[in-house]
């Protein structure tokens, strides 16, 4: 495999939960990484806690394809290279489909499948001087499995998408060389649920114990950020296409 030693990668949703975990293990590979995320304070902090030269941040909605096109070209600009984009930004709104607020509908695609699609426009341009240009996408296991946590439609509809889009984004890319890559993780402690509505995340807890007895666990961040890892470092001219990670210890839900 190629090394990916003085790299240039930027990851979105890349201050907390998968997405500071994959800029940790990147930074620790010896690559330079540019996170990007919509909150100027949680850059702050992450890059606090990483302590690296070699981590760069900026503040972008992805979902604002102006503004993730600009911070794409102000990391490559401050590195002097690119050569690779982990799209990780997402969030979810936990929902019974009656109930759903139009608002969280609008903000879970524009973030999760939008957020997305412009990212990968915005980088296509950037990679044509890299020698293994690279772009991963973030799904989720919600997308396809149903024993994942309830009243999340949407966001699995939105990484279901993700995950189709993807596909036509490898094809597309195979003459300029670009490896594309979707990796489709399973639960981890991430913090992701830490923005959700209290009795919204309560209600969609109780329906997800009553969808069965045992659940899956076992898997940290690190596992998924080794994954795009693993991605990233394909020899040129293979990639991977999607490779799922979940967790492997069965528990029984009553110990929730």
């Amino acid at each position: 495999m190629t090394s990916s030693f003085d790299k240039v990668y930027a990851v979105t949703g890349g201050a907390r939960g998968f997405g500071l975990s994959i800029t940790s293990t990147l930074l620790n590979k010896g690559a330079n990484v540019g996170i990007i995320a919509k909150n100027e304070d949680s850059i702050e902090n992450a890059i606090e806690e990483l302590n690296a030269d070699s981590v760069f941040g900026v503040a972008a909605d992805v979902s604002d394809p102006g503004a993730i096109q600009e911070a794409l070209a102000v990391i490559s600009d401050h590195f002097g290279a690119f050569d690779g984009l982990i799209c990780n930004a997402g969030l979810a709104r936990p929902s019974p489909i009656a109930m759903l607020d139009s608002n969280d509908v609008h903000l879970q695609i524009e973030t999760n499948l939008l957020g997305t699609i412009f990212s990968c426009q915005a980088a296509i341009p950037l990679l044509s001087q890299s020698s293994n240009p690279r772009l991963i996408t973030i799904s989720s296991a919600s997308a396809c499995h149903p024993d994942e946590m309830s009243h999340l439609s949407v966001y699995a509809a939105s990484k279901a998408a993700v995950e189709r889009f993807t596909r036509d984004l490898r094809e597309e890319l195979q003459g300029d060389g670009i490896g594309v890559s979707c990796i489709r993780p399973g639960g981890a402690v991430t913090g992701f649920a830490d923005q959700w509505d209290p009795d919204a995340f309560s209600d969609a807890f109780e329906a997800w114990r009553d969808h069965g007895e045992y659940m899956d666990t076992g898997m940290t961040v690190t596992e998924v950020a080794n994954a795009v890892w693993y991605c990233l470092n394909q020899p040129v001219g293979t990639a991977v296409d999607l490779l799922e990670i979940r967790p492997n210890q069965r528990v029984s839900k009553s110990v929730f």
